[in-house]
């Protein structure tokens, strides 16, 4: 089991294309910013010789947050499919929220949930399935996945979870394709029991675009 994909998956979220608002300017602390003090005056000095031409300055780079951000490549259906650049690697992935989220008991708050299939050509990695719960799940407990009448464990960490037999994820990802929904349950560390409903609409030609684009 790979302790970095939980990491991964919330680096995504957290990144502005997920914002839903605009965060708000950073607050300056409490102490006035003081005026530089006056410089004292110079001697005039001889006239300096002319410069040689400046060498040519390089071209600015990007900035790390506008490379790491998340780009839509395209929506199909309920999924969306992304790219980012994480660190100048490419990763791509196919997103979706759940249709219907319910909680025992009712009304009890958490982050907002999703799930992910991704491609990380770099590290090998094709068609990795995750999910984000939305609160810290309750240790040692499997949650699982059900298409139609087929069943998957999911082992969890912290408020994610992930397929438990690797071998089982081609199969998944194939059922996925051909399925109407998937419908995700877990149990928090405080016992309550999530049931998430994701639709597969769109979701076969969101894995099309993903794989055109991390090849």
């Amino acid at each position: 089991m790979s302790m970095t994909r939980l990491p991964f998956v919330l680096a995504l979220l957290m990144a502005p294309a997920f914002v839903v608002l605009p965060a708000s300017a950073q607050t300056q602390n409490g102490t006035a910013n003081k005026p530089a003090a006056k410089p004292a005056a110079k001697p005039a000095s001889p006239k300096p010789a002319k410069p040689k031409a400046a060498a040519k300055k390089p071209a600015p780079k990007h900035t790390a947050a506008a490379s790491d951000s998340p780009v839509l490549l395209g929506q199909f259906g309920e999924w969306g499919a992304y790219q980012a650049m994480p660190g100048g690697k490419k990763v791509c992935f196919a997103l979706a929220k759940p249709t219907s989220a319910v909680t025992e008991p009712a009304g009890r708050s958490r982050d907002e949930p999703y799930m992910f299939v991704s491609t990380r050509p770099a590290e090998k990695v094709k068609n990795e399935i995750s999910v984000i719960v939305g609160y810290p799940q309750k240790p040692n407990v499997d949650a699982s996945a059900t298409i139609g009448t087929t069943n998957y464990a999911l082992y969890t960490q912290n408020d994610g979870a992930w397929i438990r037999n690797a071998a089982d994820e081609t199969q998944m990802v194939e059922a996925m394709r051909k399925g109407s929904e998937v419908v995700i349950k877990s149990v928090s560390m405080h016992g309550t029991k999530t049931t998430d409903t994701y639709s597969l609409k769109g979701i076969a030609q969101a894995l099309d675009k993903v794989a055109e684009e991390c090849k």
